[in-house]
């Protein structure tokens, strides 16, 4: 499968280690917005199985430095190992809020489908991430989201899924619509929110994780038939640190 002006990735591989709707696809159409030059330094923050990192590997020949929590470093290696990446992306087991790097060290940071779990409270940006970055480092972010936020509660067809999630988390669902994020990132005067708006690919990233034999793809069957296109969203932003 091709993504991007040059990356071609394996559709076995890449079904075998989504762990949501398509990340690769998401990254490409949300990295069309940034300008990444050969030897920066990125932070691909929320990595899962590291996907998107060589996606950014190959697309851009940037340094990548791959940091989940769920997913360890010695797995992820492996992965980058065998695809002959193992010096363009340096695989860390991290939590977002406690990164190892040092401040003014990235060029930019990616998040594709991980930063709701994280990056919904008003000091993160500005505490965990912004100091991470250079003067003029760019954040790029793809999350799932909403068309609109659920102002009435919970739509009686989503609730039975919703509660599973929140279940799941021990918390409550972090999925809001992009008004609420640009509320949220324009209360940063560290930032200069470029754009934030949804996904083109919104559908086909979620048709291409429900083909997937992951569990939870399964799973997501039933809720997205149930959704029927009314509700869900995914949400990009872009930022500039000042």
């Amino acid at each position: 499968m091709r993504f991007g002006k040059r990356t071609d990735f394996d559709r076995n591989f890449l079904m075998e280690n989504m762990m949501g709707p398509n990340c690769v696809r998401l990254a490409a159409e949300i990295l069309q917005k940034v300008s990444l030059k050969p030897d920066m330094r990125v932070l691909d923050l929320g990595c899962g199985k590291g996907l998107t990192s060589i996606f950014l590997a190959r697309e851009f020949d940037v340094q990548v430095f791959a940091t989940d929590l769920w997913i360890e470093a010695t797995e992820n290696y492996g992965r980058f190992k065998d695809l002959g990446l193992e010096e363009e992306i340096i695989p860390l087991h991290a939590d977002a809020r406690a990164l190892p790097f040092a401040h003014g060290y990235f060029d930019a940071v990616v998040s594709i489908d991980s930063y709701h779990y994280f990056g919904n409270t008003p000091d993160y940006l500005d505490t965990h991430l912004v100091p991470l970055l250079k003067r003029g480092g760019t954040i790029a972010v793809s999350i799932p989201g909403l068309i609109r936020d659920f102002t009435d509660g919970v739509p009686a067809v989503l609730k039975p899924f919703w509660e599973k999630w929140e279940k799941e988390l021990q918390g409550e669902m972090n999925i809001y619509s992009a008004e609420w994020w640009t509320r949220l990132w324009e209360r940063s005067s560290n930032i200069t929110l470029e754009e934030c708006f949804s996904h083109t690919c919104h559908k086909q990233a979620w048709e291409e994780w429900l083909e997937c034999d992951n569990p939870y793809a399964k799973e997501d069957i039933e809720m997205m038939k149930a959704e029927n296109g009314q509700y869900f969203n995914t949400i990009g932003l872009v930022a500039r640190k000042n």
